[in-house]
């Protein structure tokens, strides 16, 4: 727990380091995010034991985490190698003259503050540190509370590489003291988040002119068509429903479903749901308790009120403690908070449909947008809906989520704001400047 004079030096010393790491060549910072991967693999058992311990992920999933953001900084290494200046012809026909000749190139941003979540605390840490640095930034890291542990080892695994030390600098503390302190320090040049939509608001006001990238929550349905294959829908939709909890802003949340198969599908999704494994992340359960008590205690008013609003309960409304056991609801109408709030939580609803209007209407209604999957074998069918749906992206007979990590990942509405993606990382961090040539 950081006090703010100390945050405050520690931005400093940031911003005091940025006009050399800008002005070592691109390559030699490659080098050091690929000794950075190197390090990460070396301690991957360590650091994903205490991912598991420290935010109740599965330990084999905790591990594929940390193997995962070698990779992602391998590749954003080499992204960020080919990103190159342009040259630009003037044209005396659009205002200018042909005797112009412009240097576009790319400049970094300066001292990138970087906020991470509590639920991948290395890898989407990572996905903002490494665009960062590769692109000539300097990085302030504040990770979430809950996370601030493994985040530490993995800057730690850094700092084994040749990268100056004031390069990265990693700030700690309850996001309620020290947030706004943060976010509106002079010397913060952009901010890159990833959490709730109500902190994502809050910092997009208070950051003003500055660039914001914001990766906030998600309303994820899954729409299922009258000729879906109903076992390839079902499989996803537990998968992704249920993995790590329901704790992923890309988890399907609710099922929009044709009335005219919704039996069948309610069926064939109860029988997997029930096999899933559920306890601790030693044992590598599917479904572990959830980060907290409130966080429980959210999921349980939502199962509470769709039930006293006539929903019907498939199977689950078990907890103990933080641990709500997966729970599937079915005959879930809009009068519902679990409708529409995001449950972060093992809990789906099902929601039939009559009108296929109904798909779109109801998806569009939400005060998200981040993805949608459509379970079909008609592509022309899916593309049509595709098309009207308000969403960043939309899989076709495939789960909602995050990667491949060099994909753009787009939130529209209030799941987001800017666009992530390896690639796409590294050019919000950078601005363009011209350089004029009159020959």
């Amino acid at each position: 727990m950081m006090s703010q004079e100390e945050i405050h030096d520690k931005i400093n010393h940031a911003s005091e380091a940025q006009q050399s790491w800008s002005e070592t060549e691109v390559y030699k910072r490659a080098d050091i995010l690929h000794e950075w991967a190197e390090q990460l693999v070396e301690r991957k058992d360590h650091i994903g034991e205490v991912i598991s311990k420290e935010v109740g992920k599965n330990l084999a999933s905790a591990v594929k985490e940390v193997v995962r953001t070698a990779d992602l900084i391998r590749y954003t290494a080499e992204e960020g190698c080919r990103i190159h200046s342009e040259m630009l012809k003037g044209d005396s026909s659009r205002g200018g003259s042909s005797s112009k000749l412009a240097m576009v190139e790319q400049e970094p941003l300066g001292v990138v503050l970087a906020i991470s979540p509590f639920n991948y605390p290395v890898n989407l840490a990572a996905s903002k540190i490494a665009p960062a640095l590769i692109s000539g930034n300097v990085v302030v890291f504040k990770p979430a509370s809950q996370g601030a542990l493994s985040g530490q080892l993995m800057i730690e695994a850094l700092l084994e590489t040749n990268l100056p030390s004031d390069t990265i600098q990693f700030v700690s503390g309850k996001g309620s003291e020290i947030g706004d302190f943060l976010v509106t320090h002079p010397n913060i040049d952009m901010i890159t988040f990833t959490g709730s939509t109500e902190t994502g608001q809050d910092i997009s006001q208070k950051a003003k002119m500055i660039p914001v990238v914001l990766e906030l929550g998600g309303k994820d349905p899954a729409i299922v068509l009258e000729d879906a294959e109903l076992d390839l829908a079902a499989e996803h939709i537990v998968s992704g429903t249920y993995s790590y909890s329901g704790q992923r802003c890309t988890a399907i949340k609710r099922v929009l479903v044709a009335d005219t198969i919704a039996n069948d599908l309610t069926e064939k999704i109860k029988r997997k749901v029930e096999d899933l494994s559920v306890g601790s992340p030693e044992e590598n359960a599917t479904v572990t308790p959830l980060i907290n008590n409130d966080a429980a205690d959210f999921v349980q008013h939502l199962i509470d009120d769709a039930l006293e609003k006539g929903a019907e309960l498939i199977t689950g409304n078990r907890r103990e403690d933080n641990l709500v056991y997966p729970t599937l609801l079915d005959h879930v109408n809009s009068d519902m908070d679990v409708a529409w709030d995001e449950p972060f939580g093992p809990v789906l609803p099902i929601i039939r449909i009559k009108e296929k209007e109904d798909f779109v209407s109801l998806s569009n209604q939400s005060e998200y947008g981040l993805q949608a999957s459509i379970f079909t074998k008609d592509v022309q069918k899916a593309r049509e809906i595709a098309t009207k749906l308000d969403v960043g992206s939309v899989q076709m007979n495939a789960k909602t989520e995050r990667g491949p990590d060099h994909f753009p990942f787009i939130g529209a509405k209030n799941s987001g704001l800017g666009s992530q993606g390896i690639r796409r990382s590294i050019e919000s961090m950078t601005r363009d400047k011209l350089f004029v040539l009159n020959l």
